[in-house]
């Protein structure tokens, strides 16, 4: 991102960033990526401009030491109705006073259903500038599946830090607000640090 000038400023930028990633798979059994194998991992935005530039640098990924793109694919998926969304990288949300919400410091699932949702339609409205006229949580259902919170290494200037999330399996409402909702969650992550690995879901439904 930091050879193309427009996805340096999208990088560097404050606020809502609109891209989302998995982890590398398949997973090892000891749970430790080796060098010389070759592992695919899934990025995901609504900005076509944005999966473009990123997949063209991609591919002109030959010379790095840390490790080389053998091939890049795109596939667009229009929006469709989607019965239930998992998180498979945490999903990070923001409670009070900054502290990161976990069954065990706050518990309030109702809050926890407000903040996804609130976060979600601040995302819409700061991509496609239109409000959404919501008269209820987009989420009908929502199951923690982690036991303890998950947690998302990361550093910068060269200090290791972390952000502690949940993982979830939430079955959206069916109405079209809601659905719209859950399809931008797929689209560009749950909950925040997205541009970090966090929130990334997978959807079953009707494609």
């Amino acid at each position: 991102m930091a050879k193309v000038e427009e996805l340096k400023e999208l990088h560097n930028k404050k606020g809502y960033k609109y891209y989302n990633f998995g982890n590398f798979y398949p997973i090892e059994k000891e749970k430790v990526y080796k060098k010389g194998n070759s592992y695919q991992f899934r990025l995901r935005s609504p900005n076509e401009s944005f999966i473009y530039n990123l997949s063209k640098k991609l591919r002109q990924n030959i010379d790095n030491p840390n490790f080389l793109t053998v091939e890049v694919s795109k596939r667009t998926i229009k929006q469709f109705f989607i019965s239930e969304l998992y998180s498979f990288t945490p999903v990070v949300v923001t409670a009070d006073r900054g502290v990161f919400w976990t069954i065990q410091r706050d518990g309030d699932i109702m809050k926890l259903q407000r903040l996804l949702h609130d976060n979600l339609e601040k995302k819409y409205f700061d991509f496609y500038g239109e409000r959404l006229d919501s008269s209820q949580n987009f989420i009908q259902l929502l199951e923690i599946k982690n036991r303890v919170p998950q947690s998302i290494w990361t550093s910068k200037n060269g200090k290791s830090f972390k952000f502690f999330g949940n993982k979830f399996r939430i079955v959206p409402n069916e109405d079209e607000v809601s659905q719209k909702l859950a399809f931008l969650a797929l689209s560009c992550g749950l909950g925040e640090k997205n541009s970090f690995g966090g929130g990334f879901c997978v959807g079953r439904g009707l494609g």
